[in-house]
């Protein structure tokens, strides 16, 4: 009986998340197909690339004031997709990559401090009851580092929330800033790719410009390959995060059984 009502309660949580992935993914559709349909048809191509100037007139300082807004972003919960996409967009692959790892991984520590402190009551009233975080906040007891990297893999809160969510756990500050870091790396590296395709795309639209059909299929292909590591990483690590839970629970209720 009660692994029916535990097997109808996963599937209850399984569906809405599969709508919020839906979602996401239809968000970023439109925002891919509205920057391309503008960059073709609407004058803000030219806003673009203004923007491409002055951002690349900065210098170094221009990576710099785009990692520290990502800072801000992060603590007021600011969507960092589009940053990142933005981050591509203006500076490329590398750079982009290495200024957004930068500034949500710092972003990332900055709002779990506050958590920590200031806003330790106003998190605490966010996850009351939800029991998804309850047994993140079980597991992470004896894997913290484990648990944390594959949240961030596959995250079941919202990025943002995830940052003050891991406040309230016992995790260690460095634990969760190194696994942060590395677990938000793959899905990073796929959105400032695909922003620095709307970039090619922009400078293409600009300038009359035709790319030649090896770099085109160079950078759909190289997309595709971003895409799909990302999925296969996200569902090996949903499950990797559903087995570390299910293996702690398992364990704490053998011990209440044994005590």
């Amino acid at each position: 009986m009660t692994e029916r009502r535990d097997q109808t309660e996963s599937e209850a949580d399984r569906a809405p998340r599969r709508a919020r992935q839906i979602l996401r993914l239809v968000i970023i559709v439109a925002i891919v197909g509205a920057a391309v349909a503008g960059m073709i048809f609407l004058p803000v191509k030219d806003y673009l690339i203004s923007l491409l100037n002055w951002t690349a007139s900065l210098g170094t300082y221009g990576p710099i004031f785009v990692a520290a807004f990502y800072i801000v972003a992060c603590v007021l919960f600011l969507p960092g997709s589009v940053l990142t996409l933005g981050a591509g967009f203006l500076f490329g692959v590398v750079t982009g990559t290495i200024t957004v790892s930068i500034g949500s991984t710092v972003g990332a520590c900055a709002a779990f401090l506050v958590g920590r402190t200031v806003a330790r009551g106003w998190v605490a009233g966010k996850v009351e009851g939800d029991t998804k975080f309850a047994a993140i906040d079980q597991a992470v007891g004896r894997e913290a580092f484990k648990i944390v990297l594959l949240s961030r893999l596959s995250p079941i809160f919202p990025f943002n929330m995830l940052n003050y969510a891991f406040s309230l756990t016992k995790v260690p500050f460095w634990k969760y800033a190194l696994a942060s870091w590395i677990g938000m790396i793959p899905g990073t590296i796929m959105y400032v790719y695909i922003g620095n395709g709307l970039r090619e795309l922009t400078k293409e639209a600009a300038e009359q410009a035709s790319q030649g059909a090896g770099a085109k299929i160079m950078f759909w292909a190289g997309l595709a390959v971003a895409v799909v590591v990302v999925v296969v990483v996200t569902r090996i690590a949903r499950r990797a995060l559903k087995q570390a839970i299910a293996a702690t629970q398992k364990d704490d209720g053998q011990g209440e059984g044994g005590s």
